[in-house]
């Protein structure tokens, strides 16, 4: 099944879209200069300027989970809510896929900055479902 692409994340909450299709997503986002950002209990990580994709998946209510991601009014719980909520970061894309998440992560062409960030409870023994675009 070709991925639902989504360029205009401010309306996301409005968009209508069958949730039962779709189990992951990614995120596309930027980070406009380099910052020492504090991840929960993961410890504290340089992250250069750039473009990055963050993978994730949802067994239910994918809707909400990626609504969430995208509030700026959240309490922080994922690693990704730690590195969204940081200032200037801007997410300009979401995608659905029907793939699993570790699939996804494994296609993304792009450098890991965290080890185990958003991954570690995977499975499939990713190092990282965060990373650094090397291609845009």
């Amino acid at each position: 099944m070709k991925p639902l692409e989504i360029n205009d994340v401010r309306n996301f909450a409005s968009i209508q879209f069958s949730e039962n299709l779709y189990n992951s997503y990614q995120l596309f986002f930027n980070l406009p200069s380099g910052q020492n950002i504090a991840v929960g209990k993961l410890g504290r990580f340089k992250f250069p300027a750039g473009t990055y994709v963050y993978t994730g998946s949802a067994k239910r209510n994918i809707k909400s989970r990626i609504a969430r991601h995208i509030s700026a009014d959240k309490k922080l719980k994922w690693h990704i809510d730690y590195l969204l909520s940081e200032g200037g970061v801007t997410i300009y894309q979401v995608k659905l896929f029907s793939k699993t998440e570790c699939e996804l992560n494994k296609e993304a062409d792009g450098i890991i900055v965290v080890p185990r960030f958003g991954s570690t409870d995977c499975r499939s023994n990713c190092i990282s479902h965060l990373k650094l675009l090397r291609n845009i």
